[in-house]
């Protein structure tokens, strides 16, 4: 047995932000902000810049691969996420400081019910975060895997009440 044998098995709690191409995350600070949120990552979008920006994307720590596909059940008897575990934590902690310091939130997920992973981080918010969660404007179901980001903006316009478009 290596050294690093025990550490490999440990889990890992450490989630970076990380803006478009590697590079600092977006300023939300006092703007209004749109997440596209599932259980592998979120992308962070600002709709109040007059230029679109690349989104922030922060991704979930799982070390012992137990959300990396709920659907099987090798090391996840119950075959559901684990939104207790302590990677889920680390990752919405991470996504709620994200989110702190905007003005408002548009959640955006996929799935239905319990397998709506926005729905999960909204109720974690209300939970410990009462702050973000009261800048949650909407949770909006859509297909995040196949939507633009144009079509996010144009999303987060639309539920921010923005009635002209600031992008081309």
């Amino acid at each position: 047995m290596t050294s690093d044998s025990h550490d490999r098995h440990a889990p890992t709690t450490t989630v970076h932000p990380v803006g478009s191409h590697g590079g600092a995350p977006v300023d939300i600070t006092g703007k209004l902000a749109v997440v596209a949120v599932d259980a592998g990552h979120a992308r962070i979008y600002c709709v109040d810049d007059a230029a679109a920006s690349a989104p922030e994307t922060i991704h979930a720590p799982d070390p012992s691969h137990v959300n990396h596909n709920i659907f099987h059940r090798h090391g996840n008897p119950s075959g559901a996420f684990d939104v207790d575990g302590p990677e889920t934590t680390a990752y919405f902690k991470a996504l709620a400081h994200a989110l702190a310091p905007a003005r408002g939130v548009l959640l955006v997920g996929h799935g239905k019910g319990k397998s709506n992973f926005s729905h999960q981080f909204e109720s974690f918010l209300e939970k410990h975060h009462r702050d973000v969660a009261a800048k949650i404007v909407a949770n909006v179901r859509a297909d995040i895997d196949d939507i633009t980001d144009r079509q996010l903006l144009r999303l987060g316009e639309h539920h921010f009440h923005i009635d002209v478009p600031r992008r081309a």
